[in-house]
């Protein structure tokens, strides 16, 4: 039989940057912490490359990062998201700095900044080059081990939300130790990452496949925007799984895109070549691969010898493959990055269940549209997790909790599609949900989602493929991330997606609650 724990303070489903970033901001509180790996390993937040973007050089403002983040967005971004993120950005940075994340420095003192795509100026603050991710979660993880009023579950995980029976979030069912426990907490922050292992070829740990938008989504949470995922133009393209990062900042640095026959393919799409908006960078990318011209990152010329030292990381992924980048291009193609749909959000993460708030690259605010700002991910989930952990420790009181534990509303535990069912699935989704979509396609891949769903109904899997597929078969423009090749203009009116799981499901048996 499941264990009953009750936890008199909030309950974190995640230890990503994100997760901590809420957790460290809660004290007094006492706040529980669900890591399902070890503390900083095999989350997205530990693998980014290129660093954190925010205003920290005399020639920048918030406002011009602001204008820089609705432009990327496609029409959709919410503006006063925008603008929160982006007056936060030099606090977040600095307040990262003071944790200890190691950022490159001038000698005179000032942050080293790198210009990415779509970015008007240089502003993406580096960690040894590409390190920024891991650097930067080893800091905010230390913070978390010895903050007093945290205390972290490492290897545990969330399967599904619990409900109170007039429909708020009081918990979570959790595994942790071999047992099942049923967590129960005043608030739930859902920090679970996003949902690029749902596709075949990912720049992200493939373990993560957006578990906490289905899970949010299964409670009756609004989902915002399913059907933007973002691909990354430059994932080495050598056959290894997860797809290493080629980041961002090596265009930044001058790094060229080129065909096989040496020609700068992007520039036939957009003026501004390897430095346009990843949407416009990675559809051109696809298509040089697809036509034969192949696709490759030539960086000979503008790193060049110092390869090793600035860019370790990619350096490291090249060898390992047989590529040495100082003198030769490497093959690279789109892959499944950071996805800007998930669970609706204000800017408070506030979602639309009482009880439950998201953040991170599980959640979505709006503020990365249809099509994310380079390295706008970081400082969202420092900037809103603060947030978030602000808004719990103001709102939430020192009484003790007191769960209807009786008429508590227990989710069945979600089937796990396996190992073949699941591999077939994300090269569906790769296939018909890519870079490049169409109704053929999408119908397509649908069908094979309610085939699987009719052997594994409420598979957590499942329930973001169909949000995925169906939401992306609904939009019937090209916006951003999301490319209809059959639909390929902008319509005239910029809308997001909010739908429900209620609005999406097939019509198949419902997976069975009990009321315990």
């Amino acid at each position: 039989m499941p264990e009953t724990y009750i936890h008199n303070g909030p309950l974190v489903i995640g230890a990503g940057l994100a997760g901590l970033s809420v957790a460290l901001y809660t004290a007094p509180l006492k706040t529980l912490v669900l890591a399902p790996v070890a503390l900083g390993v095999a989350c997205s937040s530990a693998w980014a490359q290129g660093g954190i973007a925010a205003a920290l050089s005399d020639q920048d403002t918030p406002e011009a990062h602001a204008r820089d983040t609705l432009d990327a967005g496609a029409g959709i971004v919410d503006p006063l998201a925008a603008k929160t993120l982006t007056d936060m950005g030099r606090h977040v940075v600095e307040h990262l700095s003071d944790l200890g994340a190691p950022f490159d420095r001038n000698t005179d003192g000032s942050f080293v900044l790198n210009r990415e795509a779509a970015h008007g100026l240089a502003r993406v603050a580096r960690v040894g080059g590409d390190l920024a991710g891991k650097a930067i979660l080893a800091a905010v993880a230390e913070a978390a081990r010895n903050a007093p009023h945290i205390e972290i579950w490492e290897q545990a995980f969330a399967t599904g939300l619990i409900m109170s029976i007039d429909g708020a979030v009081i918990g979570a069912v959790v595994s942790f130790e071999g047992k099942t426990l049923h967590v129960y907490a005043p608030v739930t922050v859902m920090a679970s990452g996003g949902l690029g292992g749902l596709y075949a070829v990912t720049t992200n740990p493939p373990n993560l496949r957006g578990d906490g938008m289905a899970m949010a989504a299964l409670a009756g949470a609004v989902i915002a925007d399913p059907e933007f995922v973002q691909f990354h133009p430059t994932a080495l393209n050598v056959g290894l799984h997860p797809a290493p990062l080629a980041t961002e900042a090596l265009r930044g640095e001058g790094a060229t895109l080129i065909d096989k026959d040496g020609i700068r393919f992007v520039l036939e799409d957009h003026e501004d070549g390897e430095l346009a908006p990843r949407d416009i960078v990675a559809r051109a990318v696809h298509k040089a691969n697809v036509t034969g011209r192949g696709a490759f990152l030539d960086a000979t010329v503008a790193i060049g010898a110092h390869f090793p030292a600035e860019f370790p990381t990619v350096f490291a992924s090249c060898q390992s493959v047989g590529i040495d980048p100082r003198t030769e291009p490497m093959p690279v193609a789109p892959a499944a990055h950071y996805h800007m749909g998930g669970i609706s959000t204000d800017i408070h993460g506030r979602s639309s269940l009482k009880g439950l708030y998201a953040v991170g690259e599980c959640a979505s605010t709006g503020v990365h549209g249809a099509n994310r700002l380079a390295s706008n991910s970081l400082l969202e989930a420092a900037a809103f997790g603060e947030r978030v952990g602000l808004e719990c420790a103001q709102t939430l009181s020192d009484a003790p909790f007191t769960p209807d534990t009786a008429t508590a509303v227990i989710p069945a535990l979600p089937p796990t599609l396996p190992p073949e069912n699941l591999q077939a699935l994300r090269d569906a989704i790769s296939h018909y949900a890519g870079v490049v979509r169409d109704e053929t396609g999408l119908k397509t891949l649908l069908n094979q989602i309610e085939d699987l769903e009719n052997q594994y109904t409420g598979s957590l899997a499942l329930i973001n493929a169909r949000l995925i597929a169906l939401s992306a078969l609904r939009r019937k423009e090209s916006r951003g991330s999301h490319y209809r090749s059959d639909f390929p203009q902008l319509s005239d009116t910029p809308l997001r997606t909010f739908t429900t799981w209620a609005q999406c499901r097939p019509k198949l048996p419902e997976p069975q609650l009990e009321i315990i």
